[in-house]
């Protein structure tokens, strides 16, 4: 499941030491490694968008945490949450700027 938060968290401290940015391709997840990237996949239509680690969360269980910018590339602004497929990207990916 995912949900998202936005401008009313920008410019506090995430887990990663940075700033917050709700216009920012980022998230907020349990166990994924900070800084890494992850590809997130809306469960009903298909629409992706890859996102960079850089929070612990979601505040309520399981899930991911999209920033705004990312709940708006997959449709969820409206609905709040969503039904997700989250997949780390490996290592080798990001370094090769796939």
């Amino acid at each position: 499941m995912a949900s998202w938060y936005g401008k009313r968290y920008a410019g506090r401290p995430t887990a990663s030491g940075e700033r917050f940015d709700p216009r920012a391709l980022t998230a907020a997840h349990p166990t994924l490694p900070l800084g890494s990237q992850a590809e997130v996949r809306r469960w009903t239509d298909g629409r992706r968008v890859v996102v960079r680690i850089n929070d612990r969360g979601p505040a309520r269980g399981d899930g991911i945490d999209l920033s705004e910018a990312a709940a708006r590339a997959l449709g969820l602004l409206a609905e709040g949450t969503g039904l997700v497929v989250v997949t780390p990207l490996p290592q080798q990916q990001l370094a090769a700027g796939r």
